[in-house]
């Protein structure tokens, strides 16, 4: 069984792959690719699923199931809780990584719990999971231009300029996974928390 849960939040399908509402799925992907873990496509579940180990091949680290939902953010939920069930996941060894429009880009924060904020993705895990008592990667995108919807915004490519500091930002959200589930959160947050 899988001790640990990493839900990276997005949307599905190539059409959403560059927008910042998509961060969570990077950083996830950046986890299987430390890994060397592949997605497929548990029987009966819209999600996309790596079971992976955290260390070097061979080594006896923690076990992770990394996660991107095939359904729309706002339905993640019922994938996030049909495998918390299935693997007999506490909502304690969840780890949702998501996009932050309260911290400019190159901001990450670490947390548990909380509420919602105004994030689909968020308050469909809560809704389905019937809790807020998870751990929050929370990856900053900034807030839209002058009266831009935020809704318009996050559903919207990354500048030519966030592109550039894009893959540091996906980097450090990925270390900032790998030592809350090795050190704890008192430590993440300390060395990863701007």
């Amino acid at each position: 069984m899988l001790p640990w849960l990493v839900v990276g939040l997005g949307n599905p399908g190539p059409t959403y792959a560059g927008h910042r509402h998509n961060v969570g799925f990077l950083v996830v992907e950046e986890l299987a690719r430390r890994t060397r873990s592949s997605f497929a496509k548990p029987k009966g579940i819209k999600a996309e699923l790596a079971e992976s180990r955290l260390g070097p091949p061979g080594a006896d680290g923690p076990r992770l199931g990394l996660t991107k939902s095939r359904s729309y953010m706002n339905e993640t939920g019922g994938p996030v809780s049909r495998l918390l069930a299935y693997y007999k996941i506490a909502p304690d060894r969840l780890v949702v990584v998501h996009d932050e429009l309260d911290l400019d880009p190159g901001q990450l924060r670490v947390k548990f719990g909380g509420g919602d904020n105004g994030h689909n993705g968020l308050r469909s895990i809560r809704s389905s999971t019937g809790t807020g008592d998870y751990f929050r990667v929370r990856v900053g995108v900034g807030r839209p231009p002058g009266r831009q919807d935020p809704a318009d915004f996050l559903l919207s490519n990354f500048s030519a300029r966030e592109r550039e500091g894009l893959g540091v930002e996906v980097v450090r959200a990925a270390d900032a996974v790998e030592s809350l589930v090795q050190v704890g959160l008192e430590r993440t947050q300390s060395a990863f928390n701007s």
